[in-house]
């Protein structure tokens, strides 16, 4: 069921989302005209996301106004507007930060038959404040030349002392490596995580820095051989137009940490309808818009993510480096334990 204008409908998932947009033209009678609008605060800066904002509005007729920014800088932004702030729609990386939008008030619930039919439950909100929209995984990038894929294992196993000097990886202030503890807290216990947080400290090839691109072309250049890192950073780089980036990237091996276990730790980009959106139809229309097969195919081959709807074809980078068993853990949990985690970075010295 999803409620709409007031009125609530019944249909199958795959035929709803044509019956609202064409109810959406039917109602408003200015498809195109650009009298409806949809206000979205992103921190995605990507080609993929105009170009989808775009064929909402071809779709649609509603315009869709982006203002783009940093998570941290729209948030200070969307308390400072209060209830006058013009946004309908938050778009932002990291299941921490949605979390943290939402225990901020920035929020609204919503209630879509759609979102909650497409999305696996443990990618989006309990109570409906956000919603995954791609997946991304925190892989291992080794070097091809230095490193057997068979001395690979699990996250906690880089903790070990036969890599010492070789593990690269960036600052704990990012937010991928504060979800990456934070899920290793949910499954292990603190006292567990700190302990793997200061083996990776011990192991370190450098001082933590840069970011995950620049982890994967440090492991390439010999600096260490194996980077913490998301695998869209990798699919970008094996597609960068430099060649010279392209030759790099290929000297890098994607590995899947935790395969006999939890599985690998994901994370993802996600939305939530703002608590004061002066067009929440609207809002909702571009969710359910970006969770159907045009966008999630778009998100996959363009940003080499992994999309949230099951049954969706992976771009074939991704289907290169093949299936591998996701943590299930729910991204609530990341938020939850955000606080500990950066705690223990604290006390085991990750700068």
């Amino acid at each position: 069921m999803i409620s709409f204008r007031g009125q609530t409908f019944d249909a199958p998932s795959s035929a709803l989302l044509g019956f609202v947009l064409a109810l959406t033209l039917a109602v408003s009678g200015c498809a195109g005209d650009g009298s409806e609008v949809v206000n979205v605060y992103t921190h995605r800066h990507y080609d993929t996301d105009q170009t989808l904002f775009d064929r909402f509005t071809e779709v649609t007729g509603i315009r869709v106004q982006v203002v783009t920014a940093s998570a941290d800088e729209l948030i200070a932004r969307l308390e400072r507007e209060g209830e006058a702030s013009p946004a309908d729609v938050l778009i932002t990386v990291d299941a921490g930060r949605l979390y943290r939008a939402k225990e901020l008030g920035l929020l609204q619930p919503v209630s879509s038959e759609v979102l909650e039919a497409e999305i696996p439950a443990h990618l989006r909100d309990a109570e409906g404040y956000w919603f995954g929209l791609t997946q991304r995984a925190r892989i291992l990038a080794y070097a091809r030349d230095r490193v057997d894929p068979s001395e690979l294992s699990t996250y906690e196993t880089l903790a070990e002392p036969q890599w010492a000097g070789r593990v690269l990886t960036r600052s704990s202030e990012n937010i991928y490596n504060v979800s990456l503890l934070a899920s290793i807290i949910a499954a292990s216990g603190v006292d567990a995580a700190e302990a793997w947080a200061r083996g990776i400290v011990a192991n370190l090839a450098r001082p933590p820095q840069g970011n995950d691109t620049d982890q994967i072309l440090d492991v390439a250049a010999g600096v260490g051989d194996v980077a913490l890192v998301n695998t869209y950073y990798v699919g970008r780089l094996l597609h960068d137009e430099d060649p010279a980036s392209r030759e790099l990237a290929e000297q890098v091996g994607v590995f899947f940490p935790n395969q006999f276990g939890r599985g690998t730790h994901i994370n993802v980009s996600g939305a939530g309808v703002t608590a004061h959106a002066p067009n929440p139809a609207n809002a909702i229309l571009l969710l359910e818009f970006f969770v159907g097969e045009e966008a999630q195919r778009a998100f996959a081959e363009a940003n080499f993510e992994y999309p949230v709807r099951p049954g969706i074809p992976w771009a074939e980078t991704l289907a290169d480096w093949g299936p591998y068993r996701a943590d299930t853990l729910s991204l609530d949990r990341l938020g939850e334990l955000n606080a500990e985690a950066v705690q223990i970075f604290d006390r085991a010295g990750w700068r």
